[in-house]
């Protein structure tokens, strides 16, 4: 497989903070997508709650069938700059919700049966396909936060409530089950969701997977993942669909930031003029350490590591929330003000998440492409985006 997790532009060319998106990267994941596509016939949705730079959208297109949407929002967003099949999960739906959702979807999933009922005559009405969404009570997430199959989760019907005799007019059941995980994740959950509702799966058009699935990360077991769809497909006659959100842009995005100040309190600690807290709140929330470039993170330093990578340093961000902090990063010089750092895997879910905390600027956003090696900043944010949130 191939892959590169480094960038290849010249950070010196990126006014910080940035988030740049490497369109060569993007690229080589949508490829690999695009050989599951060919191989199992399946339909293959970008989940936007992931990714949604949608300037992007034109070369992702050419590869994925539609979105996965969570609100009336990203369901416009996926309507008219994509331009496929957009299809819709959330955890419920208000009334007003379902105005704007009937004008931009194909397919609606719902979260439990009574709004299944409640809106079901509306969505058939507009041609729109009915899902429904089941738990199958099995964990494979790496973190309670992003386990949808958690002890009392609120996503999915469970077997104990579902409702066999209020399928009229659904044509599919949707589970999300995992997070970061393999093929041989999949196939737990599976054999598990199979168990339960097996019978079920037979009387529908299409059965969705989920996302959560890393099929570009290196080392996923495609040929076993492909294995298991076209076994599936075959068993229960249904279309297939998966909706990865990481997978689409995984390693392919960077967040370059800059060292604003240095100071000492028991030891170095540099100041970015990015946020964990703003900029990419998932450092703080799941939590995890994100890798920089020529770097390494302090606490996985090995002994022979140690001698290169000498000095130790606390990358803190610019807010003045006290645990603003990024984590402790070891490199091989020293850090001087104004050196820039290059934080990587950053255009999954730390772009969806940004906030203007504090007053601090969102980083702009820009694309490089490497068949000119050139950078285009697409997007930059000022006062007015700050001003606009509040009244």
């Amino acid at each position: 497989m191939e892959t590169n997790r480094f960038s290849k532009f010249d950070i010196r060319e990126v006014s910080t903070p940035a988030f740049v998106i490497d369109e060569g990267l993007l690229e080589n994941n949508l490829r690999i997508l695009s050989k599951v596509k060919r191989r199992t016939s399946a339909k293959i949705l970008l989940a936007l709650k992931a990714y949604s730079a949608f300037s992007t959208f034109p070369l992702i297109r050419k590869y994925l069938d539609g979105v996965c949407a969570s609100s009336p929002h990203e369901a416009k967003l996926g309507y008219e700059k994509f331009g496929k099949e957009v299809v819709v999960a959330a955890p419920a739906y208000t009334e007003e919700d379902m105005k704007d959702l009937v004008k931009y979807s194909n397919c609606i999933i719902f979260n439990s049966f009574s709004q299944l009922r409640k809106y079901k005559k509306t969505v058939l009405k507009h041609g729109i396909d009915c899902g429904i969404r089941i738990n199958p009570e099995h964990s494979e997430a790496p973190s309670p936060l992003y386990d949808p199959c958690g002890s009392h989760s609120r996503l999915g019907v469970t077997i104990r409530n579902f409702e066999e005799d209020s399928l009229d007019g659904v044509n599919g059941l949707h589970f999300h089950a995992l997070c970061q995980r393999g093929a041989d994740a999949l196939e737990r959950v599976l054999k598990i969701a199979e168990e339960k509702f097996g019978k079920y799966f037979g009387r529908m058009k299409w059965v969705n997977l989920g996302g959560g699935h890393h099929i570009t990360k290196e080392g996923y077991d495609i040929d076993l993942l492909c294995c298991i769809i076209e076994s599936f497909k075959k068993k229960y006659n249904v279309d297939v669909y998966l909706e990865p959100g990481e997978a689409v842009a995984l390693d392919a995005g960077f967040l370059v930031a800059s060292v604003v100040d240095i100071i000492n309190n028991g030891m170095q600690i540099a100041i970015l003029d990015t946020s964990a807290e703003a900029h990419m709140p998932d450092v703080l929330g799941m939590p995890y350490t994100p890798e920089i470039e020529g770097a390494k993170i302090a606490s996985r330093l090995s002994e022979k590591d140690k001698k290169k990578f000498s000095h130790i340093y606390r990358l803190g961000g610019v807010t003045c929330l006290a645990g603003d902090v990024i984590g402790d990063y070891a490199f091989p010089h020293k850090l001087n003000v104004g050196a820039k750092l290059v934080f990587t895997d950053m255009a999954i879910y730390s772009m969806v998440k940004t906030t203007t905390f504090n007053g601090v600027n969102l980083p702009s956003i820009s694309i490089f492409s490497p068949k000119d090696k050139k950078i285009k900043t697409i997007r930059k944010f000022g006062y007015e985006d700050f001003k606009r949130r509040l009244s």
